[in-house]
């Protein structure tokens, strides 16, 4: 018997959303396109391979940050087709890729803890360096997995496009974290992740450093939020147990979202502050995964309303039942 169903309103942004159950029989009868393999031979990610990409911006080896063209475990270079350059003559700003492992057929989900780390760790570095452009206001950082997740080549990696103004989507989160400390005086994803925790029935998976959860109004079915217990606006500042304590609990939730939905293709992307600005007691950096699952069609794109076939507290009942 189907919940019947429920309009829902995001608490950050106003965004609504649909859930509506009867639209699929079961979590896991929800489509997944799976990925096509590619050879190694033309994957321009691959080591022994470097000059088919640009000059890489850096490397990392181990725990040590090195330049060069020596043997690597994360490597940062330009994109090939950028969206953006940083000499653009109407449109300033840059493009990067962190190919983050040598292994072609490594995933986030399969990498070792430090391997992970160190992925952190290189996307702490470039936002670092990118935000001392003064003509640059945000950097957003995103994962493409899965051909129909906007990933082109299989080889893990995720990119980072620089830009000199606050996209709208973000404004919207900041604007409206804004309103709720006003009134509050609190942070507003502050109080959702002690709600979330203390009602336990969209918590995903906790660690001392973060939480993993099913937002209360998901657009998609199975998105998760990932968010640090710790107030923090920048991910670039978080301090250092916070990556390692992400990077145990992003393994884990990406091995249960496998499991469970059978190595799905998603996207992932970090919400951070702009650096051009000072929100540090409003708002809340985190991560959010979002899963393939279902298409976005002409109700979506018309109306701005989502329609997820799953609620989120059914996702996180499904998800924290698999065993990793």
């Amino acid at each position: 018997m189907f919940s019947p169903p429920e309009l829902r309103q995001d608490p950050v942004t106003g965004r609504w959303v649909i859930i509506s159950p009867e639209r699929q029989k079961r979590p896991q009868d929800l489509h997944v396109t799976p990925a096509k393999a590619r050879s190694r031979d033309d994957c321009p990610f691959c080591p022994g391979h470097e000059a088919m990409t640009p000059p890489e911006i850096m490397t990392l080896v181990g725990t040590a940050l090195q330049a060069g063209p020596n043997r690597w475990d994360v490597r940062v270079v330009p994109n090939m087709f950028p969206a953006l350059r940083m000499d653009g003559a109407l449109a300033v700003g840059a493009h990067e890729v962190i190919v983050e492992s040598p292994d072609h057929d490594a995933s986030l989900a399969s990498l070792s803890v430090a391997q992970l780390t160190m992925v952190l760790a290189a996307w702490r570095e470039r936002i670092v360096a990118l935000s001392r452009d003064a003509r640059l206001r945000y950097i957003q950082l995103f994962k493409n997995h899965g051909a129909s997740g906007g990933a082109t080549l299989e080889h893990p990696h995720s990119q980072i496009i620089a830009l000199p103004f606050v996209p709208d989507l973000v404004r919207a989160e900041i604007d409206g974290a804004r309103r709720h400390f006003a009134v509050k005086e609190r942070c507003v994803f502050c109080d959702i992740i002690h709600d979330e925790i203390r009602d336990g029935r969209r918590l995903i998976e906790e660690n001392v450093d973060v939480v993993a959860l099913a937002p209360y109004a998901p657009r998609f079915a199975f998105e998760t939020w990932i968010l640090p217990k710790r107030h923090g606006s920048r991910f670039e500042e978080a301090e250092r147990g916070e990556y390692q304590g992400l990077a145990r609990l992003l393994k884990s939730v990406l091995r249960r979202l496998d499991r469970a939905l059978e190595t799905p293709p998603y996207n992932l992307i970090i919400h951070t502050s702009p650096f051009s600005e000072d929100v540090s007691d409003i708002y809340h950096w985190h991560l959010e995964i979002m899963p393939k699952l279902t298409r976005v069609a002409g109700f979506e794109w018309g109306t701005g309303f989502y329609i997820n076939p799953t609620s989120p507290k059914e996702a996180a009942r499904v998800l924290r039942a698999v065993a990793v």
